[in-house]
Order: C-alpha cells, then structure tokens, then sequence
C-alpha cells in the first residue's frame, strides 16, 4: 500500500459552492492550492489551530479553501508534500453516483450479467435451481432474482427492504438525481433506472411472502458460506427458505406499500400487487403480535440478521400502509407504537424506526396528528443537532465517535448522513447539509487512513474487498462502486486479528479479502451513500 499522505482531502472533488477543507496531520505555516492545467498557484491559506483527534489519534490541522470556486482540477501543497488531486465542480460526484447504482447491477442473482453491461466483470447466472423450505424440506419454490445481500451470496429480506427504502427514498427526493441512464438491461428511457433497479429486487421480495399466510421468510440461503474464491455459478448448494419472522414481514409490508406509491405512476399493475401483498403482511403482523425474534436454525451458518425487538418494523409499515393509503386504522398504529419506547430515528437494517418517523413526516402536516408530527420532527432534528455537534469536535469532520467505529462504520456515517439530510430537508438549515457532506468527503479520502471506501473511484480506493466475484472472477481490478464496511475496532476476523491489534478506532482497517469485519461489502451500505450523494 503507498504511504498515507499527510494532505488528506476528497480525492473526487468539491461542489463549487461548498465548504472546502483538508485535514493535514503536520503542522505547515501555509498550504497552497496548485491548478494542475496552468501549475500556477491560485490560492493561499494558513491552517486552524491544532485539533486532537480521537478516533485516529492524531494531532491534526484545518485548511479551508471555501474561497476557491473557479471549475478545476487541483491540488494541494504544503511544503514538499502533495494532496490528491480533485475536482472543483458541481458534477464532482455525478460518476461516482452512478457507479454505486450500478453496483446493484453487478449484485443480482438468477440472470448472466452480459459483457454488454458488466464489462470485464461478465459472468453466467447463478442459483437457478428451486429452493428448499426449510421447515418442510419436501417443499420447493422459486425463489431466483433478487440482489446477493454482500461478499457472500446469501439474500436477506430485512437487509433487502433496508436497501430499496433507501434507494426509493433518494428517488422520491430528488429525483433529477436519476434522469441519466446507467444503463442497464432494462433501460427504456421511460422510467428510471433506479427504478428497474429496485424492481429487480423487489420482484424477488415478492416470492419470499407465503402465500397462504401472509407471513414472509426472513432469508434464503446455503447451510453455510461457500468458499472465498466460488464465483456465484459454481455455487451450487441447494438453498433454503428460513422460517417466517416478524422483522421480515414488517419491513415486507413496509417496503411494498412504500413501492406501491413510487411505482404507481409507471406501472399500476405492480403497484396493486404489492399494495395487495403488503396488506396481507400488515395481517399476518396483527395475526402473530408475540413471536419470537429470528434464531438461525442449528445446522445453517450464514448470516443471521437476528433481531429481537419487531416494533421498529411494525412502526415502519404502519406508517407507510398510512402514507399510501390514507386508511385510519394504520395511523392509530402510528400513534400507537410511536409512544412505546425504541429508537424512531436509526436507519440500520436492526434499528428500522427512521422510516417509520420520515414516512409520516413526508406524509405533511396536514395527513398528521399535529402533536405526533411535533414529536417526531423535533425528536429527528434533535438527532441531526447531537450529530452536527459531533461532527464539529471530531478531526475529520464526521459523527463517528470512538464507540461507532463498529462493523459497517461506513453504513453507520452515511446512515447519520441520511438523518442530516432528513433534518435539512424539514429545516432548510445549511449546517446540516454541510455536515452531511463532510462525511462525503470522509468516505472518498479525507479519512486519517487517505483511502476511498468505494471500489473504483478515488486515486486511492479499496481493492481487496471482502466479496467472492471480486476475488474469484480472475479480474484484476474488483468490481466497481462497492462501499467497503470499514474500519472496525471490534477485531472480529482472524485477518483483523493478526493485523490490526493495538490501532486506533478509525484506523482499524484492512484492505484486505480476508478481512471481512472491516472490508466486506453489503448493498445496504451501498444504499445510504446512494442516497447521500443524490442529494449533492
């Protein structure tokens, strides 16, 4: 790996009307700003006074360039030592938006990805065969499509509702964002392509629902992992069909009510089957008020996603069964579990109850009990203001603190850039905004380690992730515009384990395969930072 330079700034660029700081771990009387077209000098500035920053442990210094709005290509230097170079421009993050949109592509399962959209990244289909229920081992259904959840190829309900929400929030929001084509097979210059996206995952939540209950089956997986370097076509294990949850049903309704709306302008068939779908979930959810939370039977391996409290979940769909259909008797839930005593403003795959707050606040005021909307958009914009404050005493700019370098520390920041953009959506305040982009900035190089989490972009990005066709399809390079987990204090791989003893919170990180507790990739880390650069 080269050697951390002590210039640390977004290696893609800055918005011409945005703040514009680097964070420099020596101590430098002056830094100046080099236009790489004319070499010339074209802005000079002095650095802040020392800031000791925990998570890295580091001494650190601020140069703010704010000042400097021409269009350019840049770098920056202070005495022999050089930044990245960068852009300043309005269109900083337009390809590296589009880049982790269509990683979703090169997530899918059941369908060849042709060289035609995957480039070198081209491989067969995978996971066709019927799957097991794993209850009933005499019973098999379809269950092809859909987008593997990470490194692995394993496909989880929860974390696939996570990531559509995200995806259809940033389309609900700013649309514009989306006018451009990725393209991919489904482009028809109709509708938009995060939308075909989203339907190819979502076609496949639909055949997770039992039919005859309602209630719907929390993953599909093999018994256990497949090796590291199995591409997705030779992994032919038979899969299963893991018993019914709540969580899985919750966030089932949530997300097909929530698609029935999105979709309804451009296909009124589906968006009736899924508001359909989703009302039979809502009543297998009142049919089955105390189940318990999802175990993963004894003889399966994969990933859990175990999670004991469904009232988040609950939460989420009462609010978006209300916001698609009006219908009284899914406010009264609202009401109902908005008093109860669980996070209402966490957008984790765990922790759901930011969606159902944001679906009644998107809702208005007007379709609102008035002294719950009052509630719930002060409780949010409390959030957004302990996070600014953070932000403001953190080295490099960002919300993480010691304890929330974790597993998925980069889902944790875009996560918080989620609630920051939420509350400058409901307030206008540009501190918010700013704040939010600070942790863009952290996530393409302006972190202690000078490394971009995305695969592909940045003059420095991760290139080892933790994710099977990266490591087994014979390609160089891994595939593009994955967002790598992070760093994470908590060691808990065996690579980790070795490597990474005694480093500081934010530099406990491996760009490394078998580093899968701080470099493996999910689509529901993907998601947030999908939403997060729409808004920029």
């Amino acid at each position: 790996m080269s050697t951390v330079r002590q210039i640390k700034v977004n290696q893609l660029g800055y918005p011409v009307r945005a703040s514009k700081v680097a964070v420099f771990t020596n101590k430098y009387q002056t830094f100046e700003v080099i236009d790489q077209v004319t070499d010339q000098v074209v802005y000079r500035g002095g650095l802040s006074e020392a800031i000791a920053d925990q998570a890295s442990g580091e001494t650190v210094y601020l140069g703010d360039f704010s000042e400097l709005t021409k269009v350019g290509q840049y770098q920056i230097k202070a005495s022999n030592d050089r930044s990245a170079t960068f852009v300043i421009d309005e269109s900083a993050y337009q390809v590296a938006r589009q880049g982790i949109l269509k990683a979703f592509y090169f997530y899918r399962c059941g369908m060849e990805l042709t060289e035609e959209f995957a480039g070198d990244w081209a491989h067969q289909a995978c996971h066709l065969e019927k799957s097991i229920v794993f209850d009933s081992q005499d019973l098999k259904f379809d269950g092809t499509g859909g987008w593997h959840d990470a490194g692995d190829y394993g496909k989880y309900t929860v974390a696939g509702a996570k990531a559509v929400a995200d995806l259809l929030l940033a389309y609900e929001l700013k649309p514009d964002a989306f006018k451009q084509e990725i393209p991919i097979p489904e482009t028809d210059g109709i509708t938009p392509d995060i939308l075909h996206e989203c339907r190819f995952e979502l076609d496949w939540l639909l055949k997770m629902q039992e039919l005859g209950s309602g209630g719907v089956y929390h993953k599909l997986t093999t018994l256990e992992f497949p090796g590291l370097d199995v591409m997705p076509e030779d992994d032919l294990e038979p899969q299963y069909f893991t018993p019914i949850s709540a969580t899985a049903t919750g966030t089932f309704a949530a997300i097909m009510a929530m698609a029935a709306r999105v979709y309804q302008p451009f296909d009124q068939k589906f968006s009736t089957v899924c508001l359909e779908r989703a009302e039979k979930a809502w009543q297998w959810l009142l049919n089955n008020p105390d189940v318990p939370g999802f175990k993963n039977p004894l003889e399966i391996t994969t990933g859990e996603y175990g999670d004991k409290d469904d009232r988040d979940e609950r939460y989420w769909a009462a609010a978006e069964l209300y916001r698609t259909t009006g219908k009284e008797n899914y406010h009264q839930f609202v009401k109902q579990l908005a008093q109860e005593s669980f996070s209402k403003n966490e957008f984790g795959w765990a922790d759901m109850g930011g969606y159902g707050t944001i679906a009644y606040l998107l809702n208005g005021e007007g379709a609102s009990d008035r002294a719950l909307y009052q509630q719930l958009k002060e409780g949010l914009i409390k959030e957004a203001e302990q996070l600014v404050d953070v932000c403001s005493a953190d080295g490099y700019l960002i919300s993480l603190k010691n304890e929330d370098y974790i597993w998925g520390s980069n889902m944790e920041l875009m996560n918080r850039g989620m609630t920051l953009l939420f509350a400058h959506h409901l307030t206008g305040k540009k501190e918010f905004e700013d704040c939010a982009l600070d942790h863009v900035h952290y996530l393409f190089g302006r972190n202690t380690l000078d490394m971009s989490y995305v695969t592909g972009f940045g003059d420095r990005p991760v290139m080892e992730p933790h994710h099977r066709p990266s490591v087994a399809d014979g390609v160089d390079a891994p595939v593009p515009g994955l967002v790598s987990g992070g760093p994470n204090a908590g060691i808990q791989d065996e690579y980790a384990a070795e490597h990474l003893q005694g480093r500081a919170p934010a530099k406990s990180f491996a760009d490394h395969e078998d580093s899968y507790a701080t470099n493996e990739v999910t689509i529901y880390w993907n998601s947030p930072a999908l939403f997060v650069l729409a808004h920029f």
